[in-house]
C-alpha cells in the first residue's frame, strides 16, 4: 500500500504530519516514508512543546548557516540562493526516510512523539514524502 502525502512549507522549520500518516495506515506493518527532496530531511521529534521545534531550528541555522556567513565562504554551490548548498548540507545530516512500526491500525510512536517534515529552505516550498506500508 502507497501514498504520497504533499506538505506545503513557508520558509524553514518542522512541520508535523503526524495526524495525516494516522489517518492513513491501516492494519499491522512497517511504514516506510521517503521525503523526494535533497533539501529537506523527515524526523520523530517530540510534538508536545513548540519550543523544540524552534530550538532544533535554530541549532541546524548555527551549525549550518547560510552561505553569505563568513564561515561558509568556501562552499561553490551558491546560485540558487544562500540557503541553498546549506540546505543540502542539513539533509545529509538528518535522516531523509524513516521507519515507523504500525500495530492494530496505528502508528508506534511513543506518548509525545510526531512526524516531521524538517525544511530547510527560506523560501515556501511544496515537499512530497511518500509512504509505504508492507506487511
Amino acid at each position: 500500500m502507497q501514498t504520497t502525502f504533499t506538505i506545503h512549507t513557508s520558509g524553514p522549520g518542522l512541520y508535523e504530519f503526524t495526524k495525516d500518516v494516522s489517518a492513513w495506515v491501516q492494519g499491522t506493518g512497517l511504514l516506510t516514508l521517503f521525503v523526494q527532496h535533497s533539501s529537506a530531511s523527515l524526523l520523530i521529534q517530540e510534538n508536545a512543546d513548540p519550543e523544540v521545534q524552534s530550538d532544533l531550528t535554530a541549532f541546524f541555522d548555527r551549525l549550518v548557516p547560510p552561505s553569505t556567513d563568513p564561515s561558509m565562504a568556501y562552499l561553490t554551490h551558491t546560485y540558487e540562493g544562500p540557503d541553498d548548498m546549506p540546505a543540502h548540507i542539513k539533509a545529509s545530516l538528518l535522516p531523509v526516510s524513516l521507519s515507523i512500526p504500525v500495530s492494530g491500525n496505528r502508528l508506534a510512536l511513543g506518548t509525545w512523539q510526531g512526524v516531521y517534515l524538517f525544511e530547510h529552505r527560506t523560501a515556501p516550498h511544496t515537499r512530497n514524502v511518500v509512504a509505504h506500508l508492507g506487511a
